[in-house]
C-alpha cells in the first residue's frame, strides 16, 4: 500500500513529507532521506519498499517543494540547502517519525546529499540508534560523530567520482576515532547512485540488491 503526504512541525513552522507505514499500522520508525533531485518518486518508492518489510518510513521534504530532473538544476538545490533549516527539519522529522514508531530507536538512511544527512540527523537526534549511508556527500554539512548514538553501515561504489573509495575509508575511521561502530562496504565496478533504479546510467541490480539486504539486516538488528 503505498504511503502519503504529510505535514509536521519543524521548529515553529512545518515541513512536509511522505509517510509510508506497514500493514501492522505501526513498524521501527525508518527516515529516508532523499538524493539531490529531491523527494521525487524514486524515493518514495524506497519509503514504499520500507514498509512492505515491516518498517514505517518517513521521507522528509529537505527542499521543502522543489525537485530536479536534470543535474544542473539538482547541483544548484544541493548547494543552496540551508544547513540550518535543514537541521530544523531534520529534528523535526524525527519527533514526528517517533509517534508512528513501534520502537524508541528511529533508523535513518539516505543516499547522495541524503546519506550525509542521515549521518548529520544522527548527532542531532538522540534516538536514532543506526545510520545507513549511501555513498554520501554535502560540502557544508559536518556531523559531530562524537554525538552518534549508534552504530553506522556505510555503502559506497568503487569508481564514485563524488565519494571516491579513500573518502569512504576515511569517513569509516573518522567515526571510528570519534569511538563509535561503523562498517563500510565498498562495491567494486559500480558508479555513484548504484541503488537509484530510475538512474538507468549508474544503476547495477546485483550491488542494489546486496544493499538493500544489508540495510534491511542492519536496521533488524539494531532497531529492537
Amino acid at each position: 500500500m503505498p504511503g502519503s503526504m504529510v505535514q509536521f512541525p519543524a521548529n515553529g513552522g512545518t515541513t512536509d513529507g511522505y509517510l509510508a507505514t506497514p500493514a501492522s499500522g505501526k513498524g521501527p520508525g525508518i527516515l529516508v532521506i532523499q538524493e539531490w533531485w529531491g523527494l521525487v518518486g524514486h524515493i518514495k518508492s524506497v519509503a514504499d519498499r520500507f514498509a512492505a518489510e515491516g518498517f514505517t518510513a518517513l521521507a522528509p521534504d529537505m527542499y521543502h517543494g522543489k525537485t530536479a530532473n536534470e543535474p544542473d538544476g539538482a547541483g544548484k538545490l544541493f548547494m543552496a540547502l540551508n544547513i540550518g533549516q535543514a537541521e530544523k527539519d531534520l529534528k523535526g522529522a524525527a519527533t514526528f517519525l517517533a509517534q508512528h514508531s513501534s520502537t524508541q530507536k528511529l533508523g535513518a538512511v539516505g543516499f547522495c546529499m541524503g546519506g550525509q544527512l542521515a549521518l548529520f540527523a544522527a548527532t542531532l537526534n538522540p534516538n536514532i540508534g543506526a545510520t545507513v549511508d549511501f555513498y554520501g556527500i554535502h560540502p557544508n554539512v559536518k556531523p559531530d560523530y562524537s554525538k552518534l548514538s549508534g552504530p553506522v553501515l556505510g555503502l559506497f561504489a568503487e569508481k564514485d567520482a563524488f565519494v571516491t573509495p579513500e573518502t569512504a575509508r576515511q569517513v569509516e575511521a573518522d567515526i571510528k576515532k570519534a569511538g563509535k561502530a561503523c562498517e563500510v562496504h565498498i562495491y567494486p565496478n559500480v558508479d555513484h547512485a548504484f541503488f537509484n533504479d530510475d538512474n538507468k546510467a549508474a544503476y547495477d541490480k546485483a550491488a542494489a540488491d546486496d544493499a538493500w539486504r544489508r540495510t534491511l539486516s542492519f536496521f533488524r538488528t539494531n532497531l529492537k
